[in-house]
């Protein structure tokens, strides 16, 4: 059976989590997992994902406040341009301790920098909120925190749908596919050939007079 410690997302975080008021820097970069968008837009699986931010232990678990950046691939959806660019996300996630005795071990510990009326404060609201998407359990008894989902979901959300070169993207000519944001003049007169049968028949009776 795979330890949580052997994943690629794997972050160690036991020397934060013995005690409320510890805080432990990320700077590192993950393999992008796989499920993220498709060949339309999304980031293809393995790119490299940025992610900086920190781990701050208080009573109940652990708050990851972090920037993730990963390479999306897109193609607008108006004029079908490639697209490449780097998304940065801004995440809050709560990483709550899976056992009980995990949370006493962190409760006996002394407070963080402002105390009750600081981050702890803050994040004790979130900690008796129903389990919801922000949420993320860790492993290992409190040692780990394993970043694949939490990646995934976040650019599951974060990219959009149908992605555009630029907002005003003009799009293709529907007659022919130029690509009206080079020649914006460009168009073709068009003849509304539902009367052309009328018209033949208008140059036949005016050929007999």
């Amino acid at each position: 059976m795979p330890r949580p410690e052997d994943s690629q997302w794997a972050v160690s975080v036991a020397q934060v989590a013995s005690r409320a008021g510890q805080s432990k820097p990320i700077d590192q970069v993950f393999p992008a997992p796989s499920g993220i968008g498709d060949h339309v837009v999304g980031v293809r699986e393995g790119a490299d994902v940025h992610v900086v931010g920190s781990f701050d232990s208080i009573v109940d678990g652990l708050i990851l406040t972090a920037r993730i950046t990963a390479p999306v691939h897109a193609e607008c959806t108006r004029c079908l341009v490639p697209l490449k660019r780097d998304w940065p996300v801004d995440v809050t996630t709560f990483f709550p301790y899976e056992s009980k005795e995990a949370h006493d071990s962190a409760r006996s510990g002394r407070p963080g920098k402002g105390g009750k009326n600081g981050k702890e404060e803050e994040v004790d609201i979130i900690a008796g909120e129903d389990e919801s998407e922000d949420t993320y359990p860790l492993l290992a008894n409190g040692s780990f925190a394993d970043l694949e989902a939490l990646i995934r979901d976040t650019f599951v959300e974060a990219i959009p749908l149908q992605p555009l070169c630029r907002p005003d993207c003009a799009g293709l000519c529907p007659q022919c596919g130029v690509d009206l944001n080079d020649d914006p003049d460009h168009h073709h007169d068009v003849v509304d050939d539902r009367f052309a049968a009328l018209a033949g028949f208008k140059a036949m009776l005016e050929a007999e007079q």
